[in-house]
């Protein structure tokens, strides 16, 4: 399987972890929200939300216009702090986004339940 193909799993991974924890939301934020210039959104979005309405549909797109993918990219640290308060529940959920981190970047900087 090559890479690309790869990351399309591994965001489908990801949506459907969000929709079993809850986080996935019906509704998008007001547009005005999407446009945040800081990091992650951290000023408008929770993190579940720049997931959904940032990072997998500008992924997808990549994917699809065939362009080049990041690679200097670390979203688990980000992740592993904006769920702590979910406790163990949230660990397929730091996993997925850990191997989307190593198969775009070569680096996985997980510290909570990685897998064995």
């Amino acid at each position: 399987m090559n890479k690309n193909q790869q990351l399309v799993n591994l965001l489908t991974h990801l949506e459907a972890q969000l929709q079993t924890l809850s986080l996935w939301q019906k509704h998008a934020p007001e547009p005005e929200r999407l446009l945040s210039t800081q990091p992650f959104c951290v000023d408008t979005l929770t993190f579940e939300q720049w997931l959904q309405f940032i990072f997998i549909p500008k992924i997808s797109a990549m994917l699809a216009a065939n362009s080049p993918l990041p690679t200097q990219i670390s979203l688990c640290p980000m992740a592993e702090e904006s769920f702590k308060a979910h406790g163990d529940k949230i660990a397929a959920l730091i996993n997925v986004i850990a191997d989307i981190d190593e198969l775009l970047s070569g680096q996985r900087q997980q510290t909570l339940y990685c897998q064995s």
